[in-house]
């Protein structure tokens, strides 16, 4: 982290703050801000979030200094304004409905193999996530790309006044949340918060196909960059994409075809930092995506699970069934579906749209989750369809899949599916013992 001066954090006035044992030098700065006591070391100063505080002693014996914050999201805000304020870094902000942590990730990966980059760790994109992203600033950054999510108006514009960004990508819009927001135009009115945020001569990479967002593109004294999905074509691990009326084409590590429009995305964003597309193949060698978002395992007999379980919406869950028709070849299709939360009262119709789109891709098994999920299967009797009302009732469902199954499970986070492609796993191993 970029030092600050311990006076400088003592002015902030944020709550019961304590030096490092031993430390007497009233020249001490601190070089790094954490909220997990187990990962704090001699320099740090250590955030107690919550039941943090029960570690505050662990911490200062790891030789951090500590700080027992009257308001944690404002303590942390400022802190990560402090170091903000001391970096001339480039600082991205991810923001959209679908795709966010997975555009991030991506372009993480592609800056750092051509400049000093950090990027937020799995989905650090709220009130305590952003700014302990920003807190990890290095004097040598030159790069920093952020996540920021939304579960209403008003959110993103704080994190921007924390993080204030060069440059927005918009991955996405569509209905999330909207039982908080209401409609997919409030969505989008909420995600170019971020937009507004941006400095004269900043840029904002939005998507071409999401005519919500338009009113908010008014601006001329920023540029706005479009990216058209239409322009990515590929098959396996191969793409080829359309960036700036230049043909660029990639290896990437993964074949679904939505990664790779997220992978257009980011490298609109790519191109707008002033990197060089050339070199970009060796940003993607380093692409590593974050947890659960179409994770593929290898089953006994033939067979794959996908674990995309992080979360869901309609728009998320339809490109995640298209990639399991691609993925799954030749073999039987199963999709273990959980129910897509936070929809509002739109919530029926959109479950039945998924319900319609598995009838009309053929998927042969549907087990769904979850008390909204029932309008996936429609009439229950039906061959290979099953309902569950949750996660733990689960289990015995699982007895129909079969050796050479390609699986996909996924749902809103809520529903806490992410461990069940491990359960199918060790279930596997059993076919293949028998």
């Amino acid at each position: 982290m970029i030092p600050i001066r311990w006076e400088e954090i003592e002015a902030l006035d944020l709550g019961k703050l304590e030096r490092p044992p031993g430390s007497a030098s009233e020249a001490a700065s601190i070089t790094g801000i954490k909220a997990d006591s187990r990962f704090v070391r001699p320099g740090d100063l250590f955030v107690a979030l919550n039941t943090g505080v029960e570690h505050v002693a662990d911490a200062a014996a790891r030789g951090a200094a500590t700080l027992v914050p009257e308001d944690q999201e404002a303590a942390l805000a400022a802190l990560a304004s402090l170091v903000r304020s001391r970096s001339d870094a480039r600082v991205v902000a991810v923001v959209g409905s679908t795709g966010k942590t997975s555009t991030k990730d991506i372009l993480g990966a592609l800056c750092s193999a051509q400049t000093p980059t950090i990027w937020a760790e799995a989905s650090q994109n709220n009130e305590i996530g952003l700014p302990l992203t920003v807190c990890r600033l290095e004097p040598e950054t030159r790069v920093l790309v952020t996540e920021m999510g939304m579960r209403g108006p008003g959110q993103i514009a704080a994190l921007c006044e924390i993080a204030r960004p060069d440059l927005v990508v918009v991955s996405s819009i569509g209905p999330e949340h909207l039982e908080l927001v209401g409609t997919v135009e409030r969505v989008a009115e909420a995600n170019a918060e971020a937009i507004v945020s941006l400095p004269p001569g900043g840029v904002a990479v939005v998507p071409a196909d999401s005519p919500e967002l338009e009113p908010h593109l008014a601006r001329t004294d920023i540029e706005i960059r479009r990216f058209d999905r239409s322009q990515v074509d590929g098959a396996g691990n191969d793409w080829r994409f359309v960036v700036g009326g230049r043909d660029v084409r990639l290896r990437l590590p993964f074949t679904a075809r939505h990664m790779a429009e997220n992978t257009l995305a980011a490298l609109v964003a790519y191109d707008a930092l002033g990197l060089s597309l050339d070199a970009a193949q060796g940003g993607a060698d380093a692409i590593r995506l974050s947890r659960w978002r179409g994770e593929e395992a290898p089953l006994p007999g033939g067979g794959l699970v996908v674990n995309d379980a992080y979360n869901a919406n309609p728009t998320s869950t339809r490109a995640a069934l298209l990639d399991l028709v691609e993925r799954a070849g030749p073999r039987r299709r199963v999709a273990i579906l959980g129910e897509m939360a936070e929809l509002g009262d739109a919530s029926h119709r959109y479950h039945e749209d998924v319900g319609r789109l598995l009838d009309e891709l053929g998927i042969e098994v549907v087990i769904a989750v979850g008390g909204a999920a029932t309008a996936y299967v429609g009439d229950p009797s039906r061959p290979g369809r099953l309902h569950v009302p949750d996660v733990e009732a689960l289990d015995s469902a699982l007895a129909v899949l079969a050796p050479g199954d390609a699986i996909l499970v996924k749902a809103s986070r809520s529903v806490g599916l992410e461990g069940i492609p491990a359960s199918i796993e060790k279930r596997s191993r059993a076919w293949s013992e028998s």
